[in-house]
């Protein structure tokens, strides 16, 4: 399959949007959905077709990819009234790229399998940036052969060099739980920490020299904490809800692999209080100032 392959595209959020318009620079012939018509005005503008219906996205397709909010907008697509999976030929594949759960890949397979529909799950990272520059990181899971099948498409929106085959189906869901999570732990950790050293007396900037320089450095430390540092940006490019989302999708796993999980059940604990002191809406890195506001300790470094 090359650039002859139709595909379908369903979900143009803030993450949605640029990725199918990415696939549309690409040279392919796009037909998009979105529960809201009026998010596929620049998209039908330089040549994409609307679909009314998941049905309909997905009819005449060889490809088709969602990017939704959960577990429960994939499945209502799937198979709601006029659902996706009534609309795709034998042969076609659904890429979900939405984070969701590895049960949903298990009960999606049971359902698509018997009809010749091929299934992936293909979440990524690199947030509405990363999309909007076609330089998303993407996790697969699911047949190999598949994969190889579509990875032209999914070079449209990804890295090619961060474009993994990480497993079989469901994989790619749990390792993109696994980062979000991690992530997520680092800055709750990294906020406790920065705000017991600034209060007791340490220069910010060198606290924070130190700890790159030692065993306890991290990507989060070097790189993602200076938006709140140097601006006071705590990204509202992913919100607080979704955030929740992700982490309650991830403690539901622990769970249910029999994992006991206290650190990442208190990380939860926390955005959840971040999310009822500022809002579904406010950035993922709230939580940094929820310490912030109850030491009433600024962390920003001096402007230079």
């Amino acid at each position: 399959m090359g650039r002859e392959m139709k595909v379908g595209f369903i979900g143009l959020g803030h993450m949605g949007a640029p990725m199918s318009a990415n696939i549309l620079a690409a040279g392919y012939d796009l037909t998009v959905h979105d529960v809201r018509e009026s998010a596929a005005a620049d998209l039908l503008a330089a040549g994409a077709a609307w679909a009314e219906s998941p049905r309909a996205a997905g009819a005449g397709r060889d490809v088709v990819i969602t990017m939704l909010p959960g577990p429960r907008h994939v499945e209502e697509v799937l198979l709601g009234p006029a659902g996706l999976l009534d609309g795709l030929d034998r042969g076609a594949v659904w890429i979900d790229m939405s984070t969701s759960v590895p049960e949903v890949a298990d009960r999606v397979l049971a359902l698509a399998g018997p009809r010749g529909v091929a299934v992936l799950d293909a979440p990524v990272s690199g947030m509405a940036a990363g999309a909007r520059a076609g330089n998303l990181q993407i996790f697969v899971g699911g047949d190999a052969a598949d994969y190889r099948r579509v990875r032209p498409v999914l070079e449209a929106m990804g890295d090619p060099g961060r474009i993994i085959h990480v497993g079989g189906n469901g994989a790619g869901y749990t390792v993109k739980l696994m980062i979000n999570l991690l992530w997520f732990g680092h800055l709750a950790a990294t906020a406790e920490v920065l705000t017991i050293g600034v209060r007791a007396g340490v220069d910010l900037g060198m606290l924070r020299r130190c700890l790159l320089a030692s065993p306890a450095a991290s990507n989060f430390l070097e790189t993602d904490v200076l938006s709140v540092l140097e601006r006071g940006d705590y990204d509202d490019s992913f919100a607080l809800a979704l955030a929740c989302k992700d982490l309650g999708l991830a403690v539901d796993l622990a769970r249910q692999t029999g994992v006991p999980a206290e650190v990442s059940a208190l990380v939860e604990q926390i955005y959840r209080r971040a999310r009822a002191q500022y809002g579904d809406d406010g950035g993922e890195m709230l939580p940094i100032r929820l310490l912030e506001d109850m030491t009433a300790t600024s962390l920003r470094l001096p402007r230079e």
